[in-house]
């Protein structure tokens, strides 16, 4: 069910429905829908211990967050840049240069730390980015 479903069918206001199935119930939306997130206890417990241990290590090593590199998945467009002749009475030759996106999308991989950027790749097409991949990368 959706949270506007929810709300009209109980009569409650639709941010109490939305507060009440994402804090209170620890839901979160998939696709639109509202669905409980399935963690076993092992997998609960092993989330908080490495959770405890990096706020430990942050706190008793200060440069321990300048060590972390983290790393995130993009798709990037290519853009064609246009030019055209604006008809205008003060400058008849004037041009404007308009950018278009073209059919080019290519995923990009960003690896950053403190400082910025460490590593950026383009992934080539057709290539599934998995755990396999980024081994091999």
């Amino acid at each position: 069910m959706t949270i506007r479903e929810i709300s009209e069918g109980l009569n409650i206001y639709y941010g109490s429905v939305q507060n009440i199935l994402t804090t209170d119930l620890n839901m979160r939306r998939v696709s639109a829908k509202f669905v409980p997130r399935v963690l076993t206890v092992e997998q609960k417990q092993q989330h908080l211990s490495i959770s405890l241990e990096l706020c430990n290590r942050a706190t008793s090593d200060p440069s321990f967050l300048g060590n972390v590199i983290m790393g995130d998945e993009t798709w990037v467009y290519g853009y064609d840049s246009e030019i055209r002749v604006q008809s205008s009475p003060s400058s008849p030759h004037a041009k404007k240069t308009r950018q278009s996106r073209s059919n080019i999308k290519v995923m990009m991989i960003v690896f950053f730390d403190l400082d910025g950027i460490v590593r950026a790749e383009f992934v080539p097409r057709n290539t599934t980015v998995n755990s396999e991949y980024y081994r091999a990368y």
